[in-house]
């Protein structure tokens, strides 16, 4: 079967499914939804629609990206417009069942907005609510709208034209489309995909490798599993491109083992890709081969550095290696080898589908494209955003965002994860893009981006993220090893009340030992949320240090809680809500905290309705 039978049968698919004369119902089942009891929503949906006789078109979609209103569920009327509704819950769904899709009613409190060219009285098309009229959704495009099981949705979407493209051109065609795109690496460090590319094409080897670094061990990032759950097509077709521009035959995706759905829905896209010609022997009878393998990882973050996840691969301990040489040179059981993440090889997918001009069209001089982020954290909209490189910092948190949860001060961003910095408040107009970001003390990273409130304390926040770096540490350098042993307990001691004196000083010699001697990535960037958070909030640490006291009452070593006999109404609410009974008082008259017997969970403030308990 040629391409153009492919995409002919595909598109009488998808025609089929929009056309249909009755209902369709989409329901957001990946890992995020699921947790949200997405799978209960949809039993309820199809025991609600069988009730009312509806012969409705129930397809299972991918993340998309409103991770706030989870579970979400989309219903389109026949040869009408689709409503999407979030928050929605069993025991909701058979009434949006009865309103929209018998009634024809689609009111509801939980109506996000509609899809599609048709108007719907009273509710917003969906991209032109604030989370969404801002972004500008390309790698995204098809999460939430096409079945990720279905090889059909993808092309007709387009997918694979960028592959049917690359098999005409030469490899060092490709390789000038993606350098006029200027798509940069969007696994973190920014480097030009193409010169990446480039250096491997130009290494003579009998056999090259491609390799998907789709670990994303960083806290509170989610971006490459959403794609692969949503829309894995997009990473095989850019898995294929990039294997014909490097001269590579086989390629591995490696994926920790705790994305169960994402390595399903991986695993049966490369068996329908097979099934179509367009992965294995001979790809679309063009005498081009390529095959890709799986590679489950344990979940070490320190093989999301090129050789540690090379070494894991190869069946050993994963650890650096020092270089060079670099893996494009000397990789994969000694092989010249690439190794790229998800959304770069998307891009390139995309890239190839509609030209480097197209790619080039947003973003900024120097970074192009648009970047997925993960936005969570102290924001009221969390979830999965795509922007231009270059869109600010304050119009991701507050115009994407919808600011600060419960309207509480911004205080500071973190962008990069673990290997990246906190910015602060001063410097939300900062692009983001890799320059503007390195500028600040950060990184762009793969795109996590943690948003704090006036309650995060700055040295507690950078001790957590020192934790989990020297528990992730593989121990094969000193500096890594220790250093960063060293910082943690620093912080501790000061979190903790029994800081010194020298202990900045000494946080920044170490900081800096780290950074200059550590063998790879994990070491060399692990100081990053000490240093920031001390350049930005160096007053935060001379409190806890001096005045062995918490600003933002983070720290319980160093807070204790009172009760403003003046504000006390004596409603007894923090008494019965304390685990320990260290609050005392008689009805209508100002109670007291013991603080011998308190342990400064902070139950008491939450619970008091009239701002008494306070901070001492």
């Amino acid at each position: 079967m040629t391409f153009d039978d492919l995409r002919q049968r595909a598109l009488a698919e998808w025609k089929s499914l929009e056309e249909h004369r009755t209902p369709r119902v989409l329901v957001g089942t990946a890992t995020c939804g699921r947790s949200a009891g997405a799978l209960e929503v949809l039993e309820s949906l199809r025991s609600a629609s069988l009730e009312h006789g509806l012969d409705c078109r129930f397809v299972e979609v991918g993340c998309i990206g409103l991770c706030y209103a989870e579970p979400i569920v989309a219903l389109f009327r026949p040869s009408g417009p689709g409503v999407l509704y979030g928050n929605v819950t069993a025991k909701k769904a058979p009434a949006l069942v009865r309103r929209y899709l018998v009634e024809g009613d689609p009111s509801a409190d939980d109506a996000l907005g509609t899809i599609g060219p048709a108007a719907v009285d009273g509710l917003p098309s969906l991209f032109d609510t604030p989370v969404l009229k801002h972004q500008v959704r390309r790698v995204l495009r098809n999460c939430g709208f096409i079945d990720p099981t279905n090889i059909d949705h993808y092309l007709a979407q387009g997918g694979y034209s960028g592959l049917a493209r690359a098999l005409r051109m030469s490899p060092e065609e490709i390789l000038e489309e993606i350098k006029r795109a200027g798509l940069r690496g969007r696994g973190g460090a920014g480097f030009p995909t193409w010169r990446k590319w480039q250096f491997c094409r130009g290494a003579q080897a009998d056999e090259k490798f491609l390799i998907c670094n789709a670990d994303e061990g960083d806290p509170g990032a989610f971006m490459n599993r959403s794609l692969l759950e949503g829309d894995p097509h997009s990473l095989l077709e850019g898995m294929l491109i990039a294997g014909r521009a490097l001269g590579a035959k086989t390629g591995y995706i490696y994926c920790r083992a705790e994305y169960p759905l994402a390595l399903e829905r991986l695993r049966t896209a490369i068996g329908q890709a097979e099934d179509c010609n367009l992965l294995g022997e001979n790809i679309l009878d063009s005498g081009t081969d390529f095959h890709i393998k799986i590679k489950e990882g344990a979940g070490a973050f320190v093989c999301g550095e090129e050789t540690a996840l090379i070494a894991s691969i190869e069946g050993k301990r994963g650890t650096p290696r020092p270089r060079p040489p670099f893996p494009a040179v000397s990789g994969l059981w000694g092989k010249p080898t690439i190794i790229n993440n998800v959304e770069t090889l998307a891009c390139a997918a995309l890239i190839l589908q509609h030209g480097p001009e197209w790619f080039a069209q947003y973003g900024t001089e120097s970074s192009k494209g648009t970047k997925t982020f993960a936005l969570v954290g102290k924001v009221k909209r969390t979830g999965l955003v795509e922007v231009p490189l270059g869109t600010t910092l304050r119009q991701m948190i507050f115009d994407i965002g919808g600011g600060v949860l419960d309207d509480k001060p911004f205080k500071a961003v973190q962008t990069g994860g673990p290997s990246g910095g906190c910015i602060p408040s001063d410097l939300l107009d900062t692009p983001i893009d890799y320059d503007s970001l390195r500028a600040a003390g950060s990184i762009m990273g793969s795109g996590g981006m943690v948003v704090m409130d006036d309650s995060t304390c700055m040295v507690d926040f950078a001790r957590y993220f020192l934790d989990f770096a020297q528990k992730e540490s593989c121990g094969a350098c000193v500096p890594c090893r220790l250093g960063t042993k060293q910082l943690l307990e620093v912080l501790q001691d000061v979190t903790a009340g029994k800081g010194t004196g020298t202990d900045v000083e000494l946080l920044l010699d170490v900081a800096e030992g780290v950074q200059a001697g550590s063998l790879c990535g994990l070491g060399q960037t692990a100081p990053n949320p000490v240093l920031t958070t001390i350049r930005y909030f160096r007053d935060e640490y001379e409190a806890h240090i001096e005045r062995k006291r918490c600003p933002a009452g983070g720290c319980t070593a160093l807070i204790q809680f009172a009760i403003n006999a003046q504000l006390c109404t004596g409603c007894g609410l923090c008494r019965r809500a304390c685990p320990t009974e260290a609050i005392d008082g008689d009805r209508k008259q100002p109670h007291t905290i013991h603080a011998h017997v308190c342990t400064r969970c902070g139950i008491c403030r939450d619970t008091c309705r009239f701002d008494a308990v306070m901070l001492i």
